[in-house]
């Protein structure tokens, strides 16, 4: 998953304004207690920043591309 791919799920399953506030102040359990901004920052894979953005905010397996099927969400690793 690229970085502009995550960004583009992020808008879509968020909103584009909620999704940069999210990255930028929600700690993540599952990257310990980074913001996806953080983790990004950090070198953590965008797919692992996806799936742990999800996993805190409860979004389903099947919800995590915004309704779009054009959309590729990379399985968890």
């Amino acid at each position: 998953m690229r970085l502009s791919e995550f960004w583009s799920l992020a808008d879509t399953v968020f909103g584009e304004t909620y999704s940069h506030t999210l990255a930028r102040e929600l700690a993540l359990d599952g990257l310990d207690s980074r913001t996806a901004d953080q983790a990004l920052g950090d070198g953590v894979a965008a797919r692992d920043v996806w799936h742990a953005l999800c996993d805190q905010m409860d979004i389903p397996e099947g919800a995590r591309d915004g309704g779009r099927q054009e959309n590729v969400v990379p399985p968890r690793r």
